[in-house]
């Protein structure tokens, strides 16, 4: 199968700060994937990598076989949700102004949204089920109307590959759910590959094909159900699982007592 991702001996260091050493990755395409790990592990310096936005000091990435500044550089093939995506809940922009956000890259700073690119920013948020939120300011919706919003933006521009980095942050469990189902669905109308950066273990375990686990490095790379060994590696801790059905709902160090 062709490869969305591929990362070979990739090292990335900040300020002589290493935050990922020696990552071998693939990721097929069509692939819904869990990026999982600690706070500090390197989840959302690899999107970043992938991006482009952060060079390497050793190996490289290929995004569908091209470094990573070729493909962003021709827009469209790449989704990104970062993690804070509203820096200022009180800006006077409309959601529909949003996600026009997200063609800048194809249409050109400078340059007006064309009536197609309106069209396609309504059909982005017709896909995450808000077009009545089209004209609401942005700063009056709730948190899971905000991520829709900008996983729309992310969407707006066709890509191929979408990548959320946290997206269920601050959202009640509901939202939660909701949001997952919701890139799944995506993930199979739009055929995308997805990375989707996550610190929720159960909901890894019922969404996604596979499961990267990184701290540095690449610890575990599968298929859910997930094995104490590799957690254990990741985490840099003994975990015990608390369960909800037949998946792990959450990690916790263990302890006695």
């Amino acid at each position: 199968m062709a490869l969305a991702v591929e990362m070979r001996d990739l090292t990335v260091t900040y300020n002589g700060h290493v935050a990922l050493e020696d990552v071998n990755l693939e990721i097929e395409e069509g692939k819904f994937v869990g990026i999982l790990g600690p706070n500090g592990a390197g989840k959302s310096t690899l999107l970043k990598a992938i991006l482009g936005l952060v060079k390497p000091t050793k190996g490289k990435v290929l995004v569908f076989g091209q470094l990573p500044e070729r493909v962003i550089g021709k827009g469209g093939l790449v989704g990104y949700l970062p993690q804070r995506p509203l820096t200022n809940p009180t800006f006077p922009v409309t959601a529909l102004d949003v996600v026009l956000m997200g063609r800048y890259g194809k249409v050109g700073l400078l340059r007006r949204p064309t009536p197609q690119d309106r069209e396609l920013a309504m059909k982005a948020l017709e896909r995450v089920g808000i077009t009545h939120l089209a004209t609401r300011n942005i700063g009056e919706l709730s948190g899971g109307e905000q991520q829709r919003v900008f996983i729309a933006r992310a969407i707006c521009v066709e890509p191929r590959l979408l990548m959320l980095d946290e997206p269920t942050v601050s959202l009640d469990a509901c939202a939660q759910d909701e949001l997952y189902e919701l890139i799944a669905q995506l993930k199979e109308e739009m055929e995308l590959t997805v990375l989707m950066v996550c610190h929720d273990v159960g909901a890894i375990s019922r969404h996604v094909d596979d499961v990267v686990c990184i701290n540095r490095r690449v610890h575990l790379h599968q298929p859910p159900p997930l094995g104490r060994i590799g957690l254990e590696q990741t985490f840099g801790c003994s975990v015990e699982y608390l369960f909800h059905g037949e998946v792990p709902h959450r990690v916790v160090r263990s302890h006695d007592g």
